[in-house]
């Protein structure tokens, strides 16, 4: 491993990524980077950039397909304490990319802070969150978001904050493949108040979507003035099934799998119901699940 020469402890060859996403699908990766500091990160980053080798960033995998053929390249994985850290300071939270997204809103809803309940059900990390502005009917987190901290591809850290830094439906301004920690602004509010509604978010998510069952979340942005899961719907594609995975009965912007599924079976079923749609309304769906 003369790439990550002295990192051996941290840096695994072939690494099977089946096991880090929500779908549980894919080959293995070149390389899976486990830095432990901002510095062994800054090497890995410097080392890539040095020798030109593509790199990725994993979150909690929940938005995301890994191809059978597996990944070239560094996939790096910021789950250890140095990017796990969340501090409180009134109503400032700061976070890192690697804390658990369902896990800080419940801590916030906790400590009476107010901004975060509609990431309730959202699986993923805060960076991950951010990289897409996660939300839903009931809000983004690109709203409560003042500031984040980002390392480019030399390795050099900088913070970006609002205005400079932009958010909307799905994106962010951020080129930057690494996102450090996000600074967020929330408010005070009745714990017992927010937790209801939490728990009122959860319901309404449990019912409309196939939680009990594999899945990476949304599939498709919703078009403007439209929803991706209606028109799925409307084109008569719930239940629809290629090898191991189906259009979810219960939302059709899910797609559910079974044991067997392989990675191209989401892919083409993925490839189906955007050229039912096309041929039927004459919109063209965008994928919002990444696909590596």
């Amino acid at each position: 491993m003369t790439l990550f020469s002295g990192l051996e402890n941290i840096v695994k060859e072939n690494a099977s990524l089946k096991e880090l996403t929500w779908y549980g699908l894919g080959g293995v990766a070149e390389y899976l980077a486990r830095p432990t500091s901002v510095e062994q990160l800054q090497d890995i980053v410097q080392r890539c950039a040095a020798e030109q080798v593509p790199m990725r960033v994993l979150g909690l995998g929940s938005n995301l397909l890994v191809s059978d053929e597996g990944i070239k390249g560094v996939v790096l994985k910021l789950d250890t304490e140095a990017f796990t850290q969340v501090a409180f300071d009134g109503t400032t939270l700061k976070a890192g990319a690697g804390v658990n997204l369902n896990k800080l809103v419940l801590d916030s809803v906790r400590k009476g802070l107010c901004g975060l309940e509609a990431l309730t059900g959202i699986p993923g990390s805060v960076g991950g969150a951010v990289r897409m502005n996660a939300g839903g009917n009931f809000g983004d987190i690109g709203s409560r978001t003042q500031s984040v901290t980002v390392m480019d591809i030399h390795g050099t850290i900088f913070e970006k904050a609002k205005p400079e830094l932009v958010f909307d439906y799905r994106w962010v301004n951020i080129t930057t493949p690494i996102i450090l920690d996000a600074t967020l602004e929330l408010t005070q509010s009745d714990p017992d108040q927010m937790l209801k509604t939490v728990k009122e978010v959860w319901i309404y998510k449990k019912n409309t979507q196939p939680l009990n069952a594999r899945n990476a979340g949304c599939i498709f942005k919703n078009p403007r003035g439209m929803s991706a899961g209606a028109l799925i719907d409307r084109a008569g594609l719930k239940g629809t099934q290629v090898g191991g995975a189906f259009v979810s009965e219960k939302h059709a912007n899910f797609i559910t799998t079974e044991s067997g599924c392989k990675s191209a079976d989401v892919k083409q079923l993925i490839e189906l119901v955007r050229q039912k749609v096309q041929d039927k309304f004459d919109v063209e769906l965008e994928l919002e699940i990444e696909i590596w």
